[in-house]
């Protein structure tokens, strides 16, 4: 690689979000550098385990159902380019006690933008689904149209994308300090052994963004999250037969996959979880007995016949904003850098229209008002 070289952008982290970037900057015709602490796609970000839901009828601001539309266009459009199938339109069955969540007020919001919901009482959901077994407390909103994405296949997707279009990308890279330059000076980004200067810098660093401080400083915490595969009894959970379900019960709130190729129905928890510090050793699934213990507890209540032998475990982290909403803006103090983190563990179906958004924004120079919602200045001084 050319360290004397000049880039328009460097983007650090080539994870989800920021490997997406990179192939829409270098589509744009702008200079990339890619850098990653690793080699994407790799299993110490967040994104890893195949696969994660994609769904569009979104609570909270109508950005995330507009955004999850276009994701998924997006998606379909990396497939045609790769010939590679990344994302599979199961349906998404998302499941909830009614003392802990409504779903109408989200299906009246995402029906003025043309999402498409099914409102389903417990009878219906038991008629349509027997191998669940929900109280008569329980109601469902079925989206036909959503599914799951292979998170690994489109890291790759996109990594060949990003490449092919010219982005250079430099791995087991650790970015140690950035220095901005006045006017238009531009960044130098120093890794261990070189240095580096564009134009701009986009940091995606996802779970790792405090080891980027002081240079930023953002509101996000890492959190270790587990997942499990559990062996199923008959076909009815299979691929296929059982959609992706979001599932919200008084005990938590969970989510998870049908079994794909006899892997074992796939689960995990979206609330909880244990401070995570980069740097240190990530526990292994099992470590703690509540890992696995508390999945088989809601298999157990709701999917008994899919409670059955735990196959594989494993772990990854969320990057949690205090909102659980994205943060997505300009350094606080130097507009020559963008910051994209905090996808707060349901980011990764929209990394393909953020990639898009970030590209869009590193080119023109200029915020996007349909992003306001994800500001750093919500915060007040804690990003500051």
């Amino acid at each position: 690689m050319n360290t004397s070289a000049a880039y328009d952008v460097i983007v650090v982290g080539a994870g989800s979000m920021g490997m997406s970037a990179g192939y829409y900057l270098a589509r744009k015709g702008l200079r990339t550098l890619l850098i990653d602490a690793f080699d994407p796609p790799h299993r110490e970000g967040s994104h890893h385990g195949e696969p994660r839901l994609i769904r569009h009828a979104y609570s909270g601001d109508p950005v995330y159902t507009e955004l999850a539309v276009r994701a998924h266009r997006l998606w379909n459009e990396v497939e045609e380019l790769t010939g590679t199938q990344l994302l599979v339109p199961s349906g998404v069955l998302n499941l909830a006690d009614r003392g802990v969540y409504s779903f109408k007020e989200r299906m009246a919001q995402s029906a003025t933008l043309g999402v498409h919901t099914e409102w389903l009482d417990a009878a219906e959901i038991r008629a349509r689904w027997p191998e669940l077994t929900i109280p008569d407390s329980f109601e469902a909103m079925y989206e036909p149209h959503a599914g799951y994405l292979y998170s690994e296949r489109c890291v790759e997707a996109y990594r060949k994308l990003a490449l092919a279009q010219g982005a250079e990308l430099l791995t087991y890279a650790i970015v140690r300090d950035l220095k901005v330059h006045s006017g238009a000076g531009g960044v130098t980004v120093y890794t261990a052994d070189d240095k580096f200067h564009a134009g701009a810098v986009l940091l995606t660093a996802g779970a790792w963004f405090s080891t980027l401080a002081p240079f930023v400083n953002l509101p996000i915490r890492a959190v270790r999250k587990v997942v499990g595969w559990f062996e199923t009894t008959g076909p009815g959970f299979d691929a296929g037969r059982f959609p992706g379900f979001t599932l919200g019960t008084p005990e938590g709130g969970y989510y998870g996959f049908p079994n794909i190729g006899g892997a074992g129905l796939k689960i995990g928890r979206h609330d909880g979880g244990i401070p995570w510090t980069p740097g240190e050793t990530l526990a292994p699934f099992g470590s703690r007995p509540e890992d696995e213990a508390d999945l088989r507890r809601v298999l157990s209540a709701y999917m008994p016949g899919a409670a059955g032998r735990l196959k594989q475990g494993a772990v990854c982290k969320y990057e949690m904003s205090p909102d659980e909403d994205f943060i997505i803006d300009r350094h606080p103090e130097h507009p020559q850098v963008w910051v994209a983190g905090g996808f707060s563990g349901h980011g990764f179906k929209f990394a393909s229209v953020i990639g898009e958004r970030l590209a869009d924004l590193v080119e023109k120079g200029k915020t996007d008002d349909s992003l306001r919602p994800f500001a750093l200045d919500r915060f007040g001084q804690l990003a500051k």
